[in-house]
């Protein structure tokens, strides 16, 4: 029961982490654009971005505030990382002959 316990806070947690760091929540301005470094990290919190954006409308899937190449740059390298990771994996795994 404790283990549980343990492991529901670490959830809650984890999400109130990663959404905190959410695309549109007014961090990055055209003063302030979002760089490489932000867009990466838009790119892997993505998933979270859209389960949110259905209760917080002013929270957005991509930063209309960017510097342009480098934020697509590190959006387009998180998302594709996540996505080729698991087919990599996949490729490899042992095919046996019957």
């Amino acid at each position: 029961m404790k283990r549980r316990s343990l492991l529901i806070a670490a959830c809650v947690f984890a999400a109130v982490l990663l959404s905190s760091c959410l695309p549109g929540d007014g961090k990055n301005t055209p003063a302030d654009p979002a760089g490489f470094l932000s867009g990466f990290w838009h790119g892997v919190v993505a998933p979270v971005s859209l389960v949110v954006q259905i209760f917080k409308p002013e929270i957005r899937v991509y930063e209309v505030a960017n510097t342009g190449f480098w934020y697509d740059l590190g959006f387009w390298l998180a998302l594709s990382g996540g996505a080729g990771g698991g087919a990599a994996a996949a490729g490899r795994r042992r095919r046996y002959r019957a």
